[in-house]
């Protein structure tokens, strides 16, 4: 527990200094996001290892699920927007500051980076390491409940409600699918890594 006790540390510590209006700012978003997904990676890394064994992985299926995933996310996501934006005045306002974070770096680059650094580290790290974690330590529930709580909470430095949303949305569905079928994870990654890639870049809401 104390590796997962010290990843846990490590990305909340950098969620805080990314995305807190104290420390945002400091240094650049996406060199800083790139350094801590690799730290995330490289934690995540042995439980992999071990993972593999007894995880039968047929990739045409796997492949196939994270792409239909990646897109029916987008889909909800695209509803939860005009609906937001509908009830509330600071929603679209709030999801422009999202997208503004991207401002001044060229596109194909943080298009680049999402699809094969941050996405991938971010799946393998929540879900693969954090979650399976948990789910071993005390039953399948109470890991992905406190993992998806995890991974939501870390963005609330950001104090933006949107944002914040997205993550607990994301959480559900990736950590939802992971706890009724942890196979699927070569999808989970796929699927969030397209997702991050299309959403934020490719094909913005």
């Amino acid at each position: 527990m104390r590796r997962l006790t010290a990843g846990i540390s490590v990305a909340a510590a950098a969620w805080f200094w990314m995305f807190s209006p104290w420390t945002a700012g400091l240094t650049a978003f996406w060199p800083t996001m790139a350094v801590v997904s690799v730290v995330l990676m490289l934690v995540a890394a042995p439980w992999r290892r071990k993972q593999t064994a007894d995880t039968p992985v047929r990739w045409v299926h796997q492949l196939l699920s994270g792409v239909a995933l990646a897109a029916l996310l987008w889909a909800v996501f695209w509803l939860g927007d005009k609906v937001s934006s509908w009830l509330f005045d600071f929603a679209r306002p709030q999801v422009d500051a999202v997208y503004g974070m991207k401002d001044g770096v060229a596109p194909w680059l943080v298009a680049v980076q999402l699809l094969l650094l941050t996405g991938p580290a971010e799946e393998l790290f929540w879900r693969g390491y954090v979650q399976r974690t948990l789910a071993a330590r005390w039953n399948a529930n109470i890991g992905f409940v406190v993992a998806t709580a995890l991974y939501t909470l870390i963005h609330i430095w950001s104090f933006n409600f949107m944002l914040i949303m997205a993550a607990l949305v994301c959480g559900l569905v990736w950590g939802g699918l992971y706890r009724l079928r942890p196979q699927w994870l070569p999808a989970l990654v796929l699927s969030h890594a397209l997702w991050d890639t299309c959403v934020f870049v490719v094909i913005p809401i």
